[in-house]
């Protein structure tokens, strides 16, 4: 088993805890353990697409958001050019509300840099950039 950070959401934490963005949230890295031979891009998305609703951050105990949980979407492919990490997922994206366009975004993009070291990240979801993905219609 190896440690990969994959990235939730502190809910109206106002950064206190994390990063802070969206709807006054803070955007936290929580270990998550998997399989040893996987690759670190896989592993960590892997990771927060099937991770449970919630994790519970230790001092002060804390219990974080995962905006993918009503979600359905599979890690496809993915890439690093040294500068940009490249996610290609598949499936259903599902929203809680307006606030978790940030949320989603902020966690799949955090998780992915993180992951490989990357300056920014581009996710497309079933071959549609992020943005588009996000978009509530």
């Amino acid at each position: 088993m190896q440690a990969v950070t994959a990235y939730y959401v502190l809910l109206d934490d106002g950064g206190t805890n994390g990063v802070r963005f969206g709807c006054n949230d803070s955007l936290v890295g929580v270990a998550r353990t998997s399989p040893a031979a996987e690759e670190p891009l896989p592993a960590a998305v892997g990771a927060l697409l099937e991770a449970p609703t919630e994790a519970v951050l230790p001092k002060p105990a804390r219990k974080t958001y995962n905006a993918l949980t009503n979600s359905d979407l599979k890690f496809l492919s993915g890439s690093f050019d040294g500068t940009t990490v490249t996610v290609y997922l598949a499936g259903t994206l599902r929203l809680g509300g307006v606030c978790d366009i940030p949320r989603v975004e902020a966690q799949l993009t955090q998780t992915a840099v993180a992951a490989v070291g990357a300056i920014r990240a581009e996710i497309y979801v079933n071959g549609n950039g992020l943005a588009e993905a996000l978009r509530l219609d």
